[in-house]
């Protein structure tokens, strides 16, 4: 009983001595800690001073900085006003100075001003003088002479007059011919100059073609039997062929280029294909139709490539085409066309005129040719349409009414076409033309000279490209011979067929001038 009460009692001090013990370890270390932490504050206070001696130290630093720096600016500053302070007081004194020069000149001129008048009026007092002296000199005179002042002023000017009129008609006439003289001449140079630098060898189209067979019996089936080959070739293309004697030949003759050429082509064609009857016919000449369609389309093309030409509407580059398989006195339209267009753009050249345009106008001058079977007009009329119609230059179109003179020439361009197309046509060998055509063409000019009341002669000049007539003066005065000139020139157009142009010559005391064309 005593040994488990001290057992109790043991334990139970234990149990106080271990809570004791526990608070004294617990105490101590929180004697511990709260020394710890009072160092970590005072540590950290420290800290804080020294970081706040420093920022007071860094913030005084740029405090002085700044101070030296705003004190610097405002000596600058104050140094800046002032010099502007000085050059105002200069200028000011300038001002100054420049105002009291200005003072003293404008009461110079002040001064001056009044001498003026002061001069002014005492010379507008002596021409009262003068005037009022020769006005009674004039009277004196007058009384002398018993002449006033305008009949003698209508006197002199009526003897300069009647003195001078002649030398002034005389000058002026003089000038007029040395002006022709001279423009006469530089048009000869610029011709003769274009001429020159422009060169094409003269071919002339011919009305048949010549096609060689390999052997006679091929004559006898393009014949076919009882010539019902032949008759079909000719139905379809439209064109004679002549099967004579001449051996492994056979001629293809017509005025249309065009036919000839596919008429050949398809004779061509069968002859090598063997085949040969009227379907076959048909046939071949529908495709070789149409491969000359393209090729006219392709040879419109090159022409406008050759002659540097630009854009053109595709309707009108065709009908260029087509110009190679027309004719005009043997001549070809196309090559005419292309030398016309060269020889005006040579002369457009030299005369500084639009080259290109003049080209361009020169090539579609006879246009209306590729279709003028086809549409009923004169082919300047055609012509003019299609170039309207296609949207061409004003330039042109009157390029292509006025080169036979239809209408008045309105540019330079249009006189050049006029000139150039002249000088293709009528140039050796460029067109054919018979003896027998060539003398009934003189004498029909001469009859319809000789047919007109009042003309007493008339003479077919220079292969009938030029008539005189010779009136007689009683009958015939000189507005009446223009009327003739032209009356005749009319006649000639509604009456003949011929190449180029002829002038018509009214020979009375003066000459009245027109041309057919």
């Amino acid at each position: 009983m005593d040994f488990n009460l001290m057992s109790v009692l043991s334990l139970i001090i234990g149990f106080f001595v271990g809570i004791g013990i526990i608070l004294i370890v617990n105490s101590i270390k929180n004697t511990k800690n709260e020394n710890k932490a009072n160092k970590l504050i005072e540590d950290a206070k420290r800290e804080a001073d020294k970081h706040k001696r420093d920022s007071l130290m860094e913030l005084k630093e740029e405090s002085f900085k700044l101070k030296q720096e705003t004190d610097r600016e405002i000596k600058e500053k104050k140094a800046e006003l002032k010099e502007n302070e000085n050059r105002l007081l200069q200028r000011e004194a300038s001002l100054d100075k420049r105002e009291e020069i200005l003072q003293k000149k404008d009461n110079n001129l002040d001064e001056k001003e009044n001498n003026l008048l002061a001069k002014q009026k005492e010379i507008q007092e002596k021409e009262l003088k003068m005037d009022e002296l020769l006005k009674q000199e004039l009277e004196e005179l007058e009384k002398i002479a018993k002449f006033s002042k305008e009949k003698a002023h209508d006197l002199i000017m009526k003897r300069v007059e009647s003195e001078m009129s002649k030398e002034i008609v005389e000058y002026i006439k003089e000038q007029e011919q040395q002006a022709k003289l001279e423009a006469h001449e530089k048009a000869k140079q610029i011709i003769v100059s274009s001429m020159e630098r422009y060169a094409e060898d003269v071919a002339s189209e011919q009305t048949v073609s010549t096609i060689d067979l390999p052997n006679d019996e091929m004559k006898g089936r393009l014949i076919g039997r009882e010539g019902r080959n032949i008759r079909t070739i000719e139905s379809v293309t439209g064109v004679d062929l002549i099967i004579d004697d001449t051996p492994e030949a056979i001629v293809i003759s017509s005025f249309d280029p065009l036919r000839r050429e596919i008429a050949k082509i398809t004779i061509e064609t069968l002859i090598k294909d063997g085949r040969i009857h009227p379907a076959r016919i048909e046939e071949v000449y529908d495709k070789v139709s149409k491969d000359i369609n393209t090729k006219i389309t392709e040879v419109g093309s090159q022409t406008l490539y050759d002659l540097g030409l630009g854009k053109m509407e595709p309707e009108l580059i065709n009908l260029v085409g087509k110009l190679k398989y027309r004719s005009s006195y043997g001549q070809n339209a196309l090559k005419h066309s292309i030398e016309v267009a060269n020889l005006t753009g040579l002369m457009a050249q030299e005369l500084g005129e639009n080259v290109a345009l003049a080209k361009r106008a020169g090539l579609l001058h006879d246009i209306g040719k590729s279709i003028d079977f086809e549409i009923e007009g004169s082919h300047v009329e055609i012509g003019a349409d299609l170039a309207r119609k296609y949207h061409e230059d004003e330039v042109v179109i009157n390029a292509i009414e006025s080169h036979h003179g239809d209408k008045d020439a309105n540019s330079v361009i249009s006189v050049l076409v006029e000139i150039a197309d002249t000088l293709s046509a009528a140039r050796p060998g460029a067109r054919n033309d018979t003896m027998d055509n060539y003398m009934k063409r003189l004498s029909q000019l001469e009859e319809i000279g000789n047919s007109f009341p009042g003309v007493e002669k008339t003479f077919a000049m220079q292969a009938g490209r030029e008539i005189r007539v010779m009136v007689k003066p009683e009958e015939i005065d000189d507005a009446a011979s223009y009327k003739m000139a032209r009356d005749i020139k009319e006649k000639i157009e509604s009456e003949m067929q011929y190449p180029g142009t002829i002038k018509i010559n009214v020979i009375r005391e003066t000459r009245a001038i027109e041309e057919a064309k």
